[in-house]
């Protein structure tokens, strides 16, 4: 599995929160600004988003 491949799977508010917070390296409260919603927000969409990801297979494809 290739990280675009498990970005595709999330949905477009989970792919969007996680690309800002570390592709764009955004804190929670500038992608809470950028998308007009609370920090709370942004960590609840971070933490089911990675929760989503199946990070064991995600490590097997970047080793």
């Amino acid at each position: 599995m290739t990280l675009t491949r498990a970005l595709q799977q999330l949905s477009a508010e989970h792919r969007e929160v996680l690309v800002l917070r570390f592709v764009a390296d955004l804190s929670e409260a500038q992608v809470a600004a950028v998308l007009g919603v609370p920090a709370g927000t942004v960590k609840s969409r971070v933490a089911r988003a990675i929760a989503r990801i199946d990070t064991e297979a995600l490590r097997r494809a970047i080793s």
